[in-house]
């Protein structure tokens, strides 16, 4: 991860968002997140 500076909170709300939306559009991420910890995302 790169470093980054936050003046105030809508630099912070706007990395934030920007980080999320990376992790939105590649949830292979998420499931190796998961997959480290024993947990599975499994559907209703």
């Amino acid at each position: 991860m790169a470093d980054f500076v936050v003046t105030d909170l809508d630099g912070l709300v706007r990395i934030v968002k920007r980080k999320l939306k990376k992790i939105q559009f590649r949830p292979h991420l998420l499931d190796g997140c998961l997959a480290a910890t024993g947990l599975s995302i499994d559907p209703w």
